[in-house]
């Protein structure tokens, strides 16, 4: 009974081998479901503070000032962190322009000046320059 219960170098080397090409193949699909999971963040915090600078805005009759406007009424629990810059800080608006004011896209030129948009912010957008897994940029989201 001199036969060894020990694995050998050779079959050592023979399996974290398998191990790594299998790595080599998990990461870039974990990359780009971490990714997916990232977008799927951001889409819905658009969606909500959208939803609510629409509300707001029916509530108060003009756009909030700023987005911690949005939390301080009560309408977001908190501001969301971006989840591709990691803050909160970071939110690109867009905000209607008063009467007048030259490159107004959002504004009718129909309307009285009585009549245009309130000032305020309409829109909100990612401030991540990074580009989408679809190749779209995050800031134009």
């Amino acid at each position: 009974m001199c036969g060894s219960r020990a694995f050998s170098l050779l079959e050592m080397m023979a399996v974290i081998s398998i191990i790594m090409i299998l790595a080599t193949f998990a990461m870039p699909i974990y990359r780009t479901i971490v990714v997916r999971a990232r977008e799927a963040v951001l889409r819905d915090d658009l969606f909500t503070m959208r939803s609510q600078i629409d509300r707001f805005t029916h509530d108060y009759e003009r756009g909030p000032a700023s987005l911690p406007e949005l939390v301080d009424k009560g309408y977001l629990g908190i501001l969301p962190k971006d989840p591709f810059t990691g803050s909160n800080e970071t939110w690109q608006v867009e905000t209607a322009a008063g009467p007048g004011e030259p490159g107004d896209k959002l504004r009718d030129t129909s309307l009285a000046p009585e009549d245009s948009l309130p000032l305020g912010i309409v829109d909100v957008h990612s401030g991540s320059p990074d580009v989408s897994l679809n190749g779209s940029p995050y800031n134009s989201w």
